[in-house]
């Protein structure tokens, strides 16, 4: 399934009308909406898809809102987090920024500032991910990548043809130089799933990336997977 063009949401509110006019408003506006209607829901669905923001009602069963932002900040994700709350007061405000949350609206509050707020939280976020834009021609070691030709001269000195899909994995994993890309977020920008079955696929990119710009591929300098997160370039 390809991402929507404005960006995908994950709604999290157990009170049923409320959750259905949300959600229809946010489709309206060109957005692709996961739902999910308590906690425990939230945290699983994090965990195996990429969204672009997160609308989280604090009261909620199983595990209450607040506990959910501070999980996924513990767990390095920085999803933008917007908290819906009844509860109004400076002190509860306050505790949901500090346990992580970007943005807080309380009960009732207008249609039109929550929209506004997607869409500045929905695109501050995406400047952050392209403030690191590479070059188009990129070097590291003896290795040369033309990002514009799809081309690339491996360690080898010998010319290689990358895919299109490769092109951007080597893109994305350059811009994030010397952090773990989660492999949801790769999956995502470069194969536009938004559930995944297997990173199998990423694993084969990998090897192949090792074969041309690693001297020794069974060693590698550049390309590393981390177990269970996520793959990383270093320099």
């Amino acid at each position: 399934m390809n991402q929507p063009e404005k960006g995908s949401i994950l709604l999290v509110e157990d009170e049923e009308n409320l959750h259905e006019a949300l959600k229809l408003n946010l489709e309206l506006e060109g957005y692709g909406v996961s739902s999910a209607y308590d906690g425990a829901a939230a945290l699983k669905a994090i965990a195996n898809e990429y969204f672009d923001l997160l609308i989280l009602d604090v009261m909620l069963p199983e595990i209450n809102g607040l506990d959910v932002t501070e999980s996924i900040r513990i767990s390095n994700n920085e999803i933008p987090i917007i908290i819906l709350s009844a509860k109004n007061t400076s002190a509860d405000r306050v505790c949901g920024l500090k346990k992580g949350a970007d943005d807080y609206l309380t009960k009732p509050f207008n249609l039109e500032e929550l929209l506004l707020r997607v869409s500045k939280l929905i695109d501050k976020n995406k400047r952050l991910q392209d403030r690191n834009s590479i070059d188009l021609v990129y070097q590291f070691g003896s290795n040369t990548i033309d990002f514009k030709a799809q081309e690339a001269i491996g360690v080898a000195g010998t010319p290689i043809q990358l895919s299109k899909k490769e092109t951007m994995l080597l893109k994305l994993l350059i811009e994030n130089k010397n952090e773990v890309v989660p492999r949801e977020k790769i999956l995502q920008t470069v194969w536009g799933y938004q559930v995944y079955p297997t990173t199998r696929t990423i694993d084969n990119f990998i090897l192949n990336f090792r074969k041309y710009f690693e001297t020794d591929s069974r060693n590698p300098r550049y390309f590393h997977a981390v177990r269970s997160v996520g793959y990383k370039y270093s320099d």
